[in-house]
């Protein structure tokens, strides 16, 4: 068992060993595990599929989004789908059937930059290995130009294996090529004569401009909760962004990342932690209030971002549930 290993399983040990206590003391290992956060922003992901795949959709929801005063807006990535999907969706089986409309991420954020004011714009989460990361680089810089500093770069290396193989990326390496990208995204972002060698990627004797407005660059939430990623996550990210996880399963995940940034003497409190949640019909037909309790509960754990997912195939639904989440549930969770 290597040192990570055993740092994860002692950290898994002390957070058992502390449940069932109604408080934990400063500075013991079950305290540095639920850490309450002042506050939990709560953003919305865009309609951006299906029969709302539109021009009017996106710019009513976005701006309806932005009156309620939404933390943030947010997209999901990806590009061409193969009719085979072998790949392990997380969460389960992808719910999209190939021949649904599905816009462009990039394209979508960048509308969306130029018909808002306030609200962050996100992915939940640009897959790293669709998009040579030059051509990106300069994608997401044009969104923080556009948005004025508004951009959460949400980042992942992507679980469907067809997909990537048509996008040219070699399945088994998404991980190297991934942080492969990071670096130079980071390089191009940060360095007025920019060069990288590696791997994947390679160029010198270059300018790029203009540079991100957010400085050095823009936040950088990693996606993913495999080793690979949560080492990703502590040395190239600003933040972790899960999906598809119940407060047990993010506890458990938290305590597998700190273990990791631990290792890396990382302090645990300079990574944002944030969460996609699927807010599904059958969550709101048990009331609002268990939908708080749930929100409440997330918070708890230390989240400082939530995204609520609620894409429908109609409009009006989606702002109805707009209009509660603003209106009751994230003032009631605010209070909690």
């Amino acid at each position: 068992m290597g040192e990570l290993d055993r740092a994860v399983q002692e950290r898994l040990r002390q957070h058992r060993a502390c449940r069932g206590r109604a408080t934990a003391e400063v500075g013991d290992p079950g305290a540095s595990v639920v850490t309450p956060a002042p506050t939990m922003e709560i953003g919305c992901h865009l309609p951006t599929q299906g029969p709302v795949a539109t021009r009017e959709a996106l710019l009513t929801f976005a701006q309806q989004a932005e009156k309620h005063r939404i933390a943030s807006l947010w997209v999901s990535d990806h590009v061409i789908f193969p009719r085979s999907a072998t790949g392990n969706y997380p969460g389960g089986r992808f719910p999209h059937p190939p021949d649904k409309p599905y816009l462009e991420p990039v394209a979508t954020l960048a509308a969306a930059a130029v018909c808002t004011t306030h609200a962050r714009l996100g992915a939940s989460v640009f897959i790293l290995g669709h998009r040579h990361p030059v051509v990106m680089a300069k994608l997401l810089t044009t969104i923080d130009a556009l948005s004025n500093g508004r951009l959460i770069c949400g980042v992942g290396v992507g679980w469907w294996k067809e997909e990537l193989q048509i996008l040219g990326t070699p399945f088994h390496a998404r991980g190297r090529q991934a942080n492969e990208a990071l670096r130079v995204f980071k390089e191009l972002w940060t360095n007025d004569k920019p060069s990288f060698e590696g791997e994947f990627f390679r160029f010198s004797d270059v300018g790029f401009a203009p540079k991100p407005v957010q400085k050095p660059h823009p936040p950088i939430w990693v996606g993913g909760d495999s080793p690979g990623a949560f080492r990703r996550v502590v040395d190239l990210g600003d933040g972790w962004h899960a999906t598809s996880k119940t407060p047990a399963q993010l506890g458990e995940a938290l305590i597998r990342l700190r273990a990791v940034a631990d290792a890396a003497r990382r302090p645990f409190d300079t990574i944002t932690l944030s969460l996609r949640f699927g807010l599904r019909d059958d969550l709101l037909a048990q009331g609002t209030q268990a939908v708080i309790d749930l929100l409440a509960e997330y918070k708890r754990l230390g989240l400082r971002h939530i995204v609520l997912e609620f894409r429908r195939d109609d409009l009006g639904r989606m702002l109805e549930i707009l209009d509660v989440v603003a209106g009751t549930i994230r003032p009631a969770v605010d209070a909690a």
